[in-house]
């Protein structure tokens, strides 16, 4: 297979991550015979430095023009304290997303065996916890009609009947290849967004027999998944309450650095890992790039590759047993590996 990929860096940690994961996509495609082309792109904080735009119109066409987007973070802390900035990093994010139609968001929760201990929750709680998270990403109030001045502001959080329907096909497809249950999170109790939410739902539910649909509160859902993570198998939720709960989710596991993610839609779909793009480790070569590499694997699924994505997969497992682990999941005794020493093992891991 011939594949041209986006590279987006981004901000903070995101160059030194990006490499890890540009290199064992590399390696993986020497070995399974793929021809891959891979074209560096701007947005965040990164581009509004050099172009003034956080997503460029040239990012746009070169992601346009690309199969996937091998994408890492944005932010930067000059703009997160300065609540006058007209421009902000995350507006490239947000831009991205919504100029290729990225309706979807899937994140899958799972803890590896090695690491449950480092889960800030019970072992018998967490071990077992398997489950997918499918957030709404074009919609609600991160794109609704807003306001603000000195006394007043709003954030308007629509949704049509299209959006609904076609973030649930997604979901119920998920859960006809999992394990048969699909949880929808709302507010239906207090907002008129979500009841439409829950009535086109109930509408789908029936032409999806194998699926047990069931509605929970999103206050519900954030105390059932500390509580029960287990009970879950798919998730599907609203944009702003997406959010927030799979960044709880991700906690589970024991570190957002290990956990990544697919965005997916009408034009080329954007594989990235949860976590943001922390500006205070930005050049220490100790930020965990396994999530980064993860969401290569992601993208080789998404391609139907199945054999590339499990090898990068059994990689990072096996790295993982090594303990050749960054910092923030290392164990106690152990010397702790580098970004670039990692992502080192595991390109030789593929190779061999």
């Amino acid at each position: 297979m011939k594949l041209k990929i986006a590279v987006i860096a981004g901000d903070g940690i995101g160059p030194e991550i990006s490499a890890v994961g540009v290199d064992v996509t590399k390696a993986v495609c020497e070995k399974f015979g793929h021809e891959v082309e891979f074209v560096a792109a701007l947005a965040g904080a990164a581009a509004i430095d050099a172009c003034g735009d956080p997503f460029p119109e040239e990012t746009f066409e070169i992601c346009k023009s690309s199969d996937a987007v091998l994408f890492s973070a944005v932010g930067d802390p000059r703009f997160d304290n300065n609540p006058n900035a007209k421009v902000r990093p995350e507006q490239g994010l947000l831009a991205m997303r919504r100029k290729l139609g990225l309706f979807a968001n899937i994140r899958p929760i799972n803890v590896f065996g090695c690491l449950v201990d480092k889960s800030p929750l019970k072992k018998e709680l967490v071990e077992k916890a398997d489950f997918v998270c499918i957030r709404e990403l074009t919609g609600g109030m991160y794109f609704g009609e807003k306001y603000q001045d000195n006394e007043r502001a709003y954030d308007t959080n629509a949704y049509t009947r299209p959006e609904i329907e076609r973030i649930l096909k997604v979901a119920y497809e998920y859960a006809e290849r999992r394990r048969g249950h699909l949880t929808v999170v709302d507010k239906a109790n207090v907002l008129a967004s979500s009841r439409l939410w829950r009535q086109i739902a109930q509408e789908m539910a029936p032409s999806h027999p194998n699926v047990v649909t069931d509605f929970m509160y999103v206050d519900n859902a954030a105390m059932r998944m500390i509580q029960e993570p287990t009970y879950f198998d798919v998730i599907v939720t609203e944009n702003t309450f997406g959010d927030i709960l799979t960044d709880e989710a991700s906690v589970v596991s024991g570190s957002m650095g290990l956990l990544p993610s697919a965005s997916i839609g009408e034009l080329t779909p954007v594989f990235e890992p949860i976590h943001g793009s922390w500006p205070q480790a930005k050049g220490l070569n100790i930020a965990n790039p396994l999530a980064q590499v993860l969401s290569a694997a992601m993208m080789f699924d998404y391609f139907n590759l199945k054999e590339e994505a499990e090898l990068i997969r059994r990689a990072v497992n096996a790295s993982l047993d090594a303990f050749v682990r960054t910092p923030d999941i290392q164990v106690a005794g152990k010397e702790a590996f580098s970004t670039s020493a990692v992502g080192e093992w595991i390109v030789n891991y593929v190779k061999a």
